[in-house]
């Protein structure tokens, strides 16, 4: 299993130059990419492979007056842009022939300079390293400051250097996870759980825990609407506007860090102290369309429950989704008689077959537990969901991290 480890760069001047001189030459070579593609599209032929387009776009575009500068940054850096365009392409045709899962992948695009998210990829072919000193050292940009949050559990595969929309540099490090060693670290346990998911409370657990909502997006809106109160008063091109620009993209991330890390904390307790969990599939999509929208965001009930999925694979522990059409809120958990929908102003109410008094979320919460261990026991093995590929925002540190602990 691949997990994702982000640090925080703090690269200097030259160094930032370097790196923004990078980001633009991939840009180039995707862009050239997708141009070949398209161009061969509209002539019939067949699509160059990708040994012609690195050859034509990288070897000899280096040797052109036109594209001569492409010899300044790594080699590495340029191919795997073309593997960027290759995969794109790839998801784009296996979306159209329904072979991918998830949303439609659209036909790929050209990047534009202007995009907020920026990267370079080096993997092991290019000869980067961490120096003895705990700097990240980068071919053709050199030794950059790292802020290590923690140390790296074996030897990473790749580093993605990230620019974010707030200016932010993150090196992300590809590292190949032991699930034996995973396993040890975390020993089973006999606990099972059930999670109902809401807005009032974050999350009501089986055994009556009741998670506060951090609403970490309603508790930023004043400074957040200040920000970008200032920014729609700047001039479009002027420099101040760049400055107000990333103001409002560093409240925002500031934001969606915080959101981050209380879902990374809450689901890493919630793995430890549960061998099995139960939780409702929540259609998010559906429901960000009503009134209830920005709160439904703000929860981020989709980021906390795959963050679930990959921790449970990762240490052995039992994740069951049940169907988001299961009556949670109208069955009783003690007789289990059926009561019919309730509006949601409803908070307790009683079943009228056993006289019992529930609260609307803890008895959810049960009978997701309930309806969870009845879907393991009619499959007769527990229910795990596949490999998950790693992702920026699986673990590390993403924001300001803490600490000065050297890889």
């Amino acid at each position: 299993m691949q997990l994702r480890y982000a640090f925080r760069l703090y690269p200097n001047t030259g160094q930032r130059t370097a790196l923004a001189r990078a980001f633009g030459c991939t840009r180039v070579v995707y862009n050239d990419a997708v141009r070949a593609r398209e161009d061969a599209r509209r002539a019939g032929e067949a699509f160059p492979t990708a040994g012609v387009l690195s050859r034509k776009l990288i070897t000899q575009a280096r040797q052109t007056p036109e594209r001569s500068w492409l010899g300044e940054v790594s080699a590495v850096v340029l191919q795997q842009s073309l593997r960027d365009a290759e995969s794109a392409y790839r998801n784009f045709f296996a979306s159209l022939k329904g072979e991918r899962r998830g949303s439609k992948s659209g036909a790929p695009r050209f990047k534009s300079r202007k995009d907020t998210r920026q990267s370079i990829r080096f993997t092991a072919n290019a000869p980067w390293s961490v120096t003895g000193s705990g700097r990240l050292n980068l071919p053709k940009v050199g030794a950059v400051k790292v802020k290590w949050s923690r140390t790296l559990p074996a030897q990473p595969s790749s580093v993605t250097v990230i620019k974010d929309a707030g200016g932010r540099y993150f090196a992300s490090f590809v590292i190949d996870i032991d699930p034996a060693a995973d396993a040890h670290r975390m020993p089973g346990t006999d606990h099972t759980v059930g999670i109902d998911l809401g807005l009032t409370h974050f999350a009501v657990l089986s055994d009556g825990t009741k998670i506060d909502s951090p609403r970490f997006l309603r508790r930023a809106e004043k400074k957040l609407k200040k920000a970008q109160r200032e920014l729609s008063r700047k001039q479009k091109g002027s420099n101040n506007r760049e400055k107000a620009r990333l103001k409002v993209a560093r409240a925002h991330a500031g934001v969606a860090d915080a959101r981050r890390e209380f879902h990374h904390q809450l689901s890493t307790q919630l793995i430890s102290e549960n061998q099995g969990i139960g939780v409702e599939d929540l259609a998010v999509r559906a429901l960000a369309r009503a009134g209830l929208a920005k709160s439904v965001h703000d929860a981020g009930w989709a980021q906390f429950v795959a963050m679930l999925e990959y921790k449970a694979v990762r240490y052995r522990r039992t994740l069951v989704k049940i169907g988001r059409f299961e009556p949670t809120s109208q069955v009783c958990s003690g007789c289990g008689a059926k009561d019919g929908p309730k509006p949601l102003h409803i908070r307790e109410w009683t079943c009228a077959a056993c006289g019992a008094v529930h609260d609307r979320d803890h008895n959810a919460a049960k009978n997701v537990k309930t309806a969870a261990g009845l879907a393991v026991a009619a499959c007769g093995a527990p229910v795990r969901p596949g490999l998950v590929l790693a992702r920026r925002d699986e673990a590390g540190s993403h924001g300001l991290p803490t600490g000065n602990r050297a890889a």
